[in-house]
């Protein structure tokens, strides 16, 4: 697979090992980034859930969460 081109300045040329190699890291943090963030949110869904079971109301459940 090509490496992706980089506009450098008024030429265009492909990324170089070093470059592509921090190009990888950084889509990888990015992507466990966005892994930790839906993870989160699922948690934050559930507990709703689980304290509306409860039988908590809306406003209840968001006073105590602080939203």
């Amino acid at each position: 697979m090509p490496r992706p081109i980089i506009h450098d300045g008024e030429t265009q040329r492909e990324m170089t090992a070093n470059e592509y190699a921090e190009y990888e890291a950084l889509c990888d943090d990015l992507e466990t980034q966005a892994e930790a963030a839906a993870d989160k949110a699922a948690a934050a869904a559930s507990g709703r859930a689980k304290l509306a079971a409860l039988g908590l109301t809306h406003d209840e459940i968001n006073a105590l969460l602080g939203a």
